[in-house]
């Protein structure tokens, strides 16, 4: 498939997008969800970027307000009011991020004195963190599009306060955990175990943010992320990122190529880190395509997982001309180049899987209409990438 031609596909779905979610035209009762709204945002900065039209920078930046305004702030069924953060309605505008943002479920979140349901509460709203570091990602891609650090220290005002919500020093001492969900005022965890790559994802967009926030040079200073980034990387010491999950294999990935980014601008040095997060993904690559799961019809099968993977097949391509493009910050890392041409096998499984989620009786199976914006947004992502990966 040609490049203009799958940039026209993700530009008409992203344009189904906005009237189905009910951002344009405004909707008194849209859909925001964090995860989808996040790679939405990236997507009409990638387009903007891409076309020159000027339409998509309005409707990132609309997207933007309609997020922090409805998960910024309480849900209409609760007893609470007002910004989650607790901040009068100046200061919560001023400042919208900084009590965290929920996710966006359906149903109200567990009460304290309530039974945990593992199965409802995948339906429950609260606080991930692994959403809130992809609407830091977006932001901080917002703030480097516009010129206008407002957003980037609303992405670091949010990576202070999702640090201090989510992690904690175990009773029996020793090293850091953290939780993976939160309540919506960040009180109490409501699933306390932790998320296999959310340390992991912490610690790569800390580093992100702290880079592109020293792009503002002659602006106010930002709030200090030093304390967290060192925290949170003692969290992933010896930690396993191998998984055989797609989704998980291609956030590895995403992560890898965001690492590489960093590494080719000088603010970060840790290729053997780089090596670790291929090497992961290789093996995770290896066990996820020995299971043959693309034989399964629609209706067994996740979009939004799969073209994680394509998304993270993508991001590999870009790493690979990076090396190429600027050799001299990775001259010595012959085990990464080795790594980079191990993974052209896949690059086929990329274009099948866009394919099969593009025809008509794919989108037809109810894996896809029940999770419609997510896979919408996530499959145009993947056929034009270039908005959610280039830092």
């Amino acid at each position: 498939m040609e490049q203009n031609t799958r940039l026209s596909i993700a530009a008409g779905i992203m344009d189904r997008f906005t009237g189905l979610t009910g951002l344009m035209p405004a909707s008194k009762t849209p859909c925001r969800y964090l995860w989808t709204d996040a790679f939405a945002v990236c997507n009409f900065l990638g387009l903007f970027c891409q076309t020159g039209d000027g339409r998509y920078k309005n409707l990132a930046l609309q997207l933007l307000d309609r997020v922090h305004s409805t998960l910024g702030r309480h849900r209409e069924d609760d007893t609470r009011t007002g910004w989650i953060s607790g901040l009068d309605e100046q200061e919560g505008k001023k400042h919208p991020t900084k009590g965290g943002l929920r996710i966006g479920k359906k149903m109200r979140e567990r009460g304290p004195s309530d039974r945990f349901d593992q199965g409802l509460e995948w339906d429950r709203d609260g606080q991930y963190y692994h959403y809130l570091t992809k609407w830091m990602h977006a932001l901080s891609l917002t703030g480097k599009a516009t010129s206008d650090a407002t957003y980037n220290r609303w992405a670091i005002e949010l990576a202070k306060t999702a640090h201090a919500g989510f992690t904690y020093l175990p009773y029996t001492g020793g090293r850091k955990q953290m939780h993976w969900k939160m309540s919506i005022d960040l009180s109490r965890p409501l699933v306390p175990s932790m998320g296999q790559h959310d340390p992991l994802d912490g610690f790569i967009t800390y580093n992100q943010l702290r880079m592109l926030a020293a792009g503002f040079e002659g602006k106010p200073p930002f709030p200090d992320l030093s304390e967290e980034s060192a925290d949170i990387a003692s969290i992933c010491e010896a930690k396993n990122w191998i998984t055989d999950d797609p989704l998980g294999i291609g956030g590895l990935l995403f992560d890898a190529c965001r690492v590489a980014q960093m590494i080719a601008s000088r603010h970060f040095e840790q290729i053997e880190l780089l090596e670790t997060l291929l090497e992961s993904s290789l093996i995770g690559m290896e066990s996820f395509t020995k299971m043959d799961p693309l034989k399964l019809p629609a209706g067994r099968r996740l979009a939004f997982r799969e073209l994680g993977l394509s998304i993270g097949i993508k991001a590999v391509e870009k790493l690979g001309k990076l090396i190429r493009d600027k050799p001299v910050p990775f001259k010595a890392a012959t085990r990464l180049k080795r790594l980079v041409e191990a993974f052209k096998r896949y690059k086929r499984l990329a274009e099948i899987l866009e394919s099969f989620w593009l025809e008509d009786t794919s989108q037809k199976a109810g894996t896809w209409t029940d999770h419609s914006d997510i896979n919408m947004v996530m499959l145009a992502t993947s056929l034009a990438p270039d908005g959610f990966l280039t830092l």
